[in-house]
């Protein structure tokens, strides 16, 4: 039988924002996650809304290059009352899907209700609810001193999830033992 060759991917997850963007950068293999970096970017020093997008770009430009990640997910802007901070989130988020668009990396939008749904299965989780089910996800310790890092992992969390069909490779199957026979390695042994 012909071994089936294992798929590892890269994702760069983004919590845009024109105060703190967070971000993190995930490898799956198969259904493992391993976490290869998390931050923040801070940008309350700079002094105009401008020179807070130009760091945006830049800093995601640099990630890119360095972890070379396939695909990038971003957390959506969601609806607010000011129409002013909708505005710069907006641009934000802008801003870091053309930094990643121009390296040519691919880009998928998810509404913060998605994310939180995707992580913790409450669309209405708190984001301390979403850091905590990170760390039983990748049984790891993260630093949550900033939201936007945990939110930033979660976004691409989710777009792992979203993107691995639960059958595999995304092929059809016409029920259990079809699939069981084409995927005997996803059988668990008791």
């Amino acid at each position: 039988m012909k071994k089936k060759e294992v798929k590892i991917k890269r994702i760069l997850g983004v919590d845009p924002g024109t105060n703190f963007l967070g971000y993190a950068v995930i490898e799956t293999k198969k259904n493992k996650i391993s976490l290869l970096t998390i931050g923040v970017v801070s940008m309350k020093h700079l002094p105009s809304h401008q020179l807070k997008l130009k760091k945006i770009f830049e800093r995601l430009q640099e990630l890119i290059k360095t972890y070379q990640p396939d695909e990038m997910a971003v957390e959506a802007p969601f609806y607010g009352k000011n129409v002013q901070s909708m505005l710069k989130l907006g641009r934000a988020q802008g801003v870091s899907i053309a930094a990643a668009i121009t390296l040519g990396v691919e880009i998928t939008e998810y509404a913060p209700k998605k994310i939180k749904q995707s992580i913790t299965g409450n669309g209405n989780a708190s984001k301390e609810q979403v850091a905590a089910m990170l760390v039983n996800i990748l049984d790891q310790k993260l630093d949550t001193e900033y939201l936007d890092s945990t939110d930033a992992l979660a976004t691409a969390i989710c777009h792992h999830y979203q993107s691995s069909s639960v059958l595999g490779n995304g092929k059809k199957y016409s029920g259990w033992d079809s699939f069981i026979k084409d995927n005997p390695d996803r059988l668990k042994k008791k």
